[in-house]
């Protein structure tokens, strides 16, 4: 359930940052390296995990897929929070600067 969560993440985050150019401007790029990573790395877990469990691997408990997709979430929340503290950090629209000067 993560890897399905994040590869969705990171599909819709890829055509988000290809079809628009403020996407582009405001560094969404970063938050499709980290659920391409993210996935890449489930991925290369579950290929491990079903050459140790076989046929069992497609038969999880309730209470495993329940934790997998907490587990999802969780991670696609603090890449979204990293990417806002990115954002906050560099201003790549140059917001916050000014904003900051007049008080």
């Amino acid at each position: 359930m993560t890897l399905l969560l994040t590869l969705v993440a990171a599909v819709v985050v890829t055509c988000i940052w290809y079809t628009s150019e403020k996407a582009r401007q405001m560094k969404v790029s970063m938050l499709c390296y980290m659920f391409w990573g993210a996935s890449l790395m489930w991925m290369v877990d579950a290929i491990a995990e079903y050459i140790e469990l076989r046929a069992e691997y497609f038969q999880p408990a309730l209470q495993d897929m329940l934790n997998d997709t907490f587990l999802g979430v969780s991670v696609i929340a603090l890449a979204l929070v990293v990417w806002v503290l990115t954002l906050l950090v560099k201003d790549p629209l140059g917001v916050l600067r000014p904003a900051a000067q007049n008080k």
